[in-house]
């Protein structure tokens, strides 16, 4: 297994595992809701799936990263379910989206065991923090877009996440 990189402010760090690839089967993983119940994404079987990975909701960019899916959120239809996914705990994320207004984004804490970070291969070694990153996941499980931000300090490409998503849900 080769290790990827990505950096933060230009100094590298290291993501676990090999990934996931575009059209592969999404790996299945165990987060926790704001409630502490337990969520899977195969919870969500039949539906496209977002997935927006943050290092910390606490931080500007995860900030601006968050609102901006909510915001498009709500103009996806019921058929899109989009998730914010850190390794923040479930207290955090819940103060935080009552603050934010967070309406449309499901926020969801990898903490636990770190079941997303390691499926997906987007748990940094040095910090146990999540690279950031968005997934769509179509109806049946199937990776179909994967944008990995090679520095952690630097937003998405929301328009080529949007565009992937609207392709995906047709």
């Amino acid at each position: 297994m080769e290790s990827r990189k990505i950096k933060m402010k230009g100094n590298p760090l290291t993501l676990s595992g090999d990934g996931v690839k575009v059209g592969e089967a999404a790996p299945d993983f165990a987060v926790l809701a704001n409630d502490l119940s337990e969520v899977r994404l195969s919870d969500f079987r039949g539906k496209v799936v977002v997935i927006s990975s943050v290092p910390s909701l606490d931080t500007p960019v995860c900030d601006v990263q968050t609102r901006r899916f909510n915001e498009q959120a709500g103009s996806l239809g019921d058929g899109v379910a989009v998730l914010t996914i850190s390794m923040d705990l479930p207290f955090a994320q819940k103060r935080w989206c009552g603050a934010a207004g967070i309406k449309n984004v499901q926020t969801l804490s990898d903490h636990r065991e770190a079941s997303f970070g390691a499926a997906f291969g987007l748990l940094i070694e040095e910090l146990r923090l999540l690279a950031r990153a968005v997934f769509v996941v179509d109806g049946g499980g199937v990776v179909r877009y994967i944008q990995v931000v090679d520095e952690l300090t630097n937003e998405p490409d929301y328009d080529a996440a949007f565009k992937a998503i609207n392709e995906v849900r047709q």
